[in-house]
């Protein structure tokens, strides 16, 4: 019987306890972590670019 109590229990906090975000909020929250990766993998080609360059440039000296 322990385990239907914990799925009562869990079933009855997950409709009446947790609150759930709207459509909007999470529209808003999946646009902004889209483009907070776009930036963040902006950000690590143009290292990758950087570092790729600079290493080409150490290699052509010798």
């Amino acid at each position: 019987m322990k385990l239907v109590d914990s799925i009562k229990e869990s079933y009855n906090e997950l409709v009446h306890k947790v609150s759930w975000p709207t459509r909007k909020e999470l529209v808003q929250s999946a646009v902004l972590v889209l483009v907070a990766s776009l930036v963040l993998a902006l950000v690590v080609w143009l290292i990758d670019l950087v570092f790729e360059n600079f290493m080409q440039f150490i290699y052509g000296l010798f």
